[in-house]
């Protein structure tokens, strides 16, 4: 029976009892006061609060939030992922029958050993040699369907979250809007895939011990009687009971796990996106600083979570392999101990130690069996801390793309102009959708989180008539554009304008897409997009000219060509090749914020000429006198809640320069 201990090793095991328990508080308050006086109070508070939202436990809430996941990763009865949950299903049936097989068959084996039968070894020694294909084919199907599943489930869930999260705006709101997730970029690979392989995990080791056992107490009750077997069970699911209580606080510690294993990502992701504008500043000490700091919080968390699962592993051996050791024992050799036993009375030495052997093999997988449902307790609490972040990402990209956010809101003076009589409500504005006009009328406009930056905004701009947008930093000019693009919320009034596709912005850092030449000028489209306008591969090398590029389609040999374009272009490239998109797409109106702060004025005065010859309607953000001439009204607005839209004349022309 010693072998029962080696196969009952609880293996990663996670918290504390007793006085282990005690020492991990106490070493927990000892470092929460020590970073009190470091300075870290806020910090700490933020933290705390932040670890009370993170519940996860195996309760009914979990159950709930991972049958919503399940019906998103097995959509329907006849679907490549129920063919292999059945697979799975049909050989963990095959491996326990295996075993058991297996075991009777070793025993022979044994049996025939001490018995010096040189004839019945030879028998059951090649039943086992023609038995081994089918043994090796089931166990390699077994992980075949496990591994298939894993990534189907993978697949599934990975393609419903992105149509969600790029459902229109969805992926900017989430962060710029939303504040209740912090790192999506984390959510969306390594804990979607976590998630998966813990389910799939779970089935297979929840699945399989449940057949051994039902197989073994059958088996086990001919051999040894019924009362050993349900002793035994008894006991492991008492024990099994108590263990899975204390595991509770894994999945809170499983969720803070993945929060902090986002924000060290997320600080890595902005030094290497920022790395030009830290090193123009030499702000490498302070970003260390950053950095050091995140990780510092990860491992702090770890060592934390390391000495839990050390002190729950002091448990889980005294409670799941000794003791267990001991009922296995006497469990055993009970009826072999009773003289009086009926099923061992008239039996020869040898015939009782092939009965014992098979008896106490079979109680020994049958231990395992209960041992691993006991111990995957720890499993299926660390899936509710997967479960609660998935969950969690489910629902916000649900409210988000029906126009909810969550944002603290600033507080503003109350003796403020702008916040005198204003009840500021998301998505209280309505947007009409009109070609050929943008109005506003009466519309507040102010930042997500309830900054107000002008109090009543109206004025009309028809297709044909541009306008110079400008004021100060900070006076409102890029929440405008914003909220044209409706990618901030109205909070009031009405907007009417064009649908999205009608109204192109171009900022002052353009982006470059992955991929060839061709995809610069024509994104978002694909090359098929391109065909079915009907614009040519010539009429694109018109669009590189009169932006003066055309040099950069000779250089390269072809539209095809793939190369690092934000690396390859310069400054002044990349705002031509913007305003090279926007003559290919061709909108009523475009947004122009600096974009040509970094283009000669002859190429500038060309673009916005060109741009009134295709009648695209401009809205401007720029500093440059020499664009006065090329608008007919200006917007200006003074930072302290007004502004002013009037038509630009010589006069103002002249107050400009």
């Amino acid at each position: 029976m010693a072998a029962i201990s080696k196969y009952l090793t609880a293996k990663n095991s996670s918290i504390g009892a007793g006085v282990l328990l005690v020492l991990y508080l106490l070493r927990r308050r000892r470092r929460a006061s020590r970073q009190q006086r470091q300075g870290s109070t806020e910090l700490l508070l933020a933290a705390e609060k932040e670890a009370r939202k993170d519940k996860a436990a195996v309760d009914k809430v979990f159950f709930s939030r991972l049958m919503r996941v399940v019906r998103i990763m097995v959509p329907g009865v006849f679907c490549m992922e129920s063919a292999y949950l059945l697979l799975i299903a049909a050989m963990l049936v095959a491996r326990t029958y295996c075993d058991v097989w297996m075991i009777q068959n070793g025993t022979m084996i044994e049996s025939a050993i001490i018995g010096r039968s040189t004839k019945d070894f030879k028998v059951f020694l090649f039943s086992f040699i023609k038995f081994m294909p089918v043994i090796a084919l089931v166990n390699n199907f077994l992980k075949l369907g496990l591994n298939e599943l894993k990534l189907r489930f993978r697949e599934r869930l990975t393609k419903n979250l992105y149509d969600q999260y790029l459902q229109g705006y969805t992926y900017y709101k989430m962060g710029n809007l939303d504040n209740r997730i912090a790192n999506a970029d984390q959510l969306l690979t390594q804990d979607v895939e976590r998630f998966c392989n813990s389910v799939v995990d779970l089935y297979s080791n929840l699945s399989k011990p449940l057949l051994d056992i039902g197989l073994y107490i059958f088996k086990l009750t001919s051999a040894i009687g019924a009362q050993g077997p349900a002793i035994m069970m008894a006991y492991l699911l008492i024990s099994g009971l108590f263990l899975t209580r204390l595991r509770r606080p894994i999945g809170k510690m499983t969720v803070s796990e993945q929060r902090y294993e986002g924000e060290y990502r997320y600080v890595n992701s902005r030094l290497i996106t920022n790395s030009e504008e830290i090193a123009f500043y030499n702000g490498n000490l302070r970003e260390k600083q950053t950095i050091h700091s995140t990780f510092k919080k990860l491992v702090d968390h770890l060592h934390a979570f390391i000495f839990f699962r050390f002190s729950m592993g002091f448990v889980d051996s005294i409670i799941a392999k000794y003791i267990a050791t001991v009922v296995g024992y006497l469990v055993v050799s009970r009826p072999f101990l009773t003289l009086s036993d009926p099923r061992h009375l008239n039996k020869s030495q040898s015939e009782l130690l092939e009965d014992y052997y098979q008896s106490g093999r079979m109680l020994l997988r049958m231990s395992q069996a209960l041992g691993r449902i006991v111990l995957a307790g720890r499993d299926m609490t660390r899936l509710s801390g997967f479960t609660a972040r998935i969950t969690e990402l489910m629902k916000v990209l649900k409210e988000l793309n029906a126009g909810r956010y969550e944002r603290t809101m600033v507080q503003q003076d109350k003796d403020s102009d702008l916040s005198q009589k204003m009840v500021l409500v998301p998505g209280n504005g309505r947007v009409i959708n009109v070609d050929n006009i943008i109005k506003f009328e009466h519309t507040p406009l102010a930042t997500p989180n309830g900054d107000v930056l002008i109090r009543d905004l109206s004025f009309e701009v028809r297709s044909g008539t541009n306008v110079l947008v400008c004021g100060p930093n900070g006076c409102g000019k890029s929440s405008l554009f914003r909220v044209l693009g409706e990618l901030w919320p109205l909070f009031g009034g009405e907007l009417t304008k064009p649908e999205r596709g009608k109204l192109f912005y171009v900022p002052q850092r353009p982006y470059m897409t992955l991929g060839s030449l061709r995809d610069q000028v024509i994104y978002p489209d694909t090359h098929e997009q391109q065909r079915r306008k009907g614009i040519s591969d010539q009429v694109l090398k018109e669009y590189l000219d009169n932006v003066q590029l055309g040099h950069i389609l000779d250089r390269e040999g072809n539209w095809d060509v793939v190369q690092d374009w934000m690396d390859v272009l310069s400054g002044g490239e990349k705002q031509r090749m913007a305003m090279a998109r926007l003559f290919y797409h061709k909108p009523q109106f475009a947004i122009l914020d600096e974009c040509t702060s970094a283009v000669s004025v002859d190429v500038e005065d060309f673009i916005y000429s060109h741009c009134r010859t295709v009648g695209i309607t401009l809205f401007t953000v720029s500093h440059r006198k020499s664009l006065w001439k090329h608008h007919e009204y200006y917007l200006h607005m003074d930072g302290r809640g007004h502004y002013d839209f009037k038509p630009i004349t010589e006069e103002t022309v002249e107050f400009g320069s």
